[in-house]
């Protein structure tokens, strides 16, 4: 979940104040009174099909998916083999991740003393340690401050507005652990959330939220020191983790109860058994959100052609508390325009492409083939190299169950526009293993293990592709140095005095008149005032 920005308090306040006041000697503002649209679900039935690509036969089809299944096998046991001969085991959190599709990943957490079990949601967008501390139709179980001999009051409150939705509740420090983690418990800063709206998700099995990001975004202020700034402060556990994030249609999702989706995050390291070929880095560009530069985006191979600042107005994240990936305005109107041509053998609904509305096909019969492949390149390390991550229809069409019958197969389409930068979310996580190396300032792609695909695609970590300063495509804020900002200020409260003048000099002149004459008639000078 990506939070809101914050400005300097004395100066949105002085420019508040000279606002109003000009405001005052002219029109009224009125409120805002656009909302968001309702989202309309209208599944729809299966049109014209397409024509197929070739089929391999049964038997060779058979032989290509154990070969693979095979392969994969073997470099998942030669990998481990290779991190408990190094001394690194990170067997027991594998697997430690639950989920719904578009409802997040979540991780069991234990809170207090003695211990309180919730599961809380995993989001690399957002850096507070939330759970939830009243009673909520939404929530099967919350923490109670009262019943933990470890907790701490901070005596302070904390407001955290996302993209959708918000959350309120008071500060105060407690024990915590991961069970499913490393073998460590630490005091953290935890928020107690008291009052929230649009937050928790009915169904959604978390409870609160662990926001992995940096503090600069932290709230009340970058003074609360995050929970993963924390763990690594008072543990031994190296700074960085990484996420393997499995999809819902990952067939090997089993044992998961009533999640759809599972995964794992290791916290302190990599596990090689969790992903395939080679990890490339990008930079993080600045440590706040995790922030990385795009430079091109292709579509079936096509490239878009736009600036490259474009795709990163004004900031490109990996954030896996956002279910989908989000593009700026402009970025979305041309990949949209780019896949509904790709996929032109079937017709679909403007509203498909808007989030708006559903597709649906007979089971089994998904035409993946007709959909374009998706590609990112991220710049790499050497500023003058970049790479490509490639994503299937497979991720960005989710799922959703909760409409599909056991005859027929539902999706929603997995890009939205966005009004804050890129965002590049769960469905596109879905596909690698991510490795967020905090202490390298970096963020590492690799194919993982567990991402869907079908016999003609599979996701990809390719490079290196070399281009001529790079880094030029990362979008830099304007910045307006303070001594301007003063002056600008100070202008506008004396535009303002100008303003205000003439009607303290009527005011004072209708009170002296009526001084000098307390009975007479001073209808046509109070109309003035009127």
């Amino acid at each position: 979940m990506e939070a809101s920005s914050v400005q300097p308090r004395w100066l949105t306040a002085l420019f508040i104040w000279t606002s109003l006041c000009l405001i005052s000697c002219g029109h009224s503002a009125s409120p805002d009174a656009s909302g968001l649209p309702l989202a309309i679900r209208v599944p729809l039935r299966q049109g014209a099909r397409a024509e197929q690509p070739p089929q391999l036969p049964p038997a060779a089809s058979a032989a290509a998916s154990n070969r693979e299944r095979g392969n994969a096998a073997k470099h998942a046991a030669r990998r481990r083999r290779g991190a408990a001969a190094s001394g690194v085991s990170f067997v027991d959190m594998i697997d430690n991740l639950r989920g719904k599709s578009g409802q997040g990943y979540y991780v069991e957490m234990a809170v207090g003393s003695p211990p309180q079990k919730l599961n809380i949601l995993v989001d690399t967008g957002s850096s507070n340690f939330a759970v939830g501390a009243a009673a909520h139709p939404f929530l099967r179980r919350y923490y109670h401050r009262s019943l933990s001999s470890s907790y701490r009051d901070q005596g302070r409150s904390v407001y955290v507005p996302y993209t959708q939705g918000r959350w309120e509740g008071e500060l105060g420090t407690d024990l915590v652990s991961v069970p499913h983690g490393p073998n460590a418990t630490l005091r953290a800063n935890i928020a107690a959330i008291t009052q929230s709206d649009r937050f928790f998700i009915n169904g959604s099995n978390w409870e609160g939220i662990l926001g992995l990001a940096y503090a600069d975004i932290a709230r009340p202020d970058e003074t609360l020191e995050p929970f993963f700034d924390s763990l690594v402060r008072q543990t031994p556990v190296p700074n960085l983790f990484s996420l393997q994030l499995c999809g819902a249609g990952f067939t090997q999702n089993y044992s998961l109860g009533s999640a759809t989706v599972g995964g794992s995050m290791i916290i302190g390291g990599v596990d090689p058994s969790l992903y395939v070929g080679e990890l490339w880095y990008t930079p993080i560009r600045r440590e706040w959100y995790y922030e990385v530069i795009i430079v091109r985006i292709e579509v079936n191979g096509q490239d878009l052609n736009m600036d490259c600042k474009e795709y990163n107005y004004d900031k490109s994240i990996v954030d896996s508390g956002t279910t989908n990936l989000r593009l700026p305005r402009k970025v979305f109107q041309a990949a949209v325009k780019a896949i509904e041509a790709a996929s032109s053998t079937e017709q679909f609904p403007s509203g498909f492409w808007l989030g708006e509305q559903l597709v649906c096909w007979q089971a089994g019969t998904t035409p993946w083939h007709i959909f374009p492949v998706i590609s990112l390149y991220l710049m790499s390390e050497n500023h003058n190299q970049s790479f490509r991550i490639s994503i299937l229809p497979q991720q960005y069409l989710r799922p959703v169950e909760d409409v599909a019958s056991a005859q027929e197969d539902c999706y929603k389409f997995a890009v939205s526009q966005s009004s804050t930068g890129t965002v590049m979310g769960a469905v596109i996580m879905e596909g690698f293993y991510v490795v967020f190396d905090r202490e390298k300032k970096r963020i590492g792609f690799a194919v993982s293990t567990c991402h869907v695909h079908d016999e003609f695609r599979t996701a990809s970590v390719e490079g290196p592709f070399y281009g001529v300063d790079l880094e030029d495509c990362g979008y830099n804020i304007p910045q307006t140095d303070e001594s301007t900002l003063m002056t600008i200020a100070y202008i506008m409260a004396g535009i303002c005095a100008l303003f205000m003048l003439p009607l303290c000099l009527m005011v004072c002149q209708w009170r002296f008149a009526r001084c000098l004459h307390p009975h007479g008639d001073f209808a046509d000078d109070i109309s003035l005032l009127k």
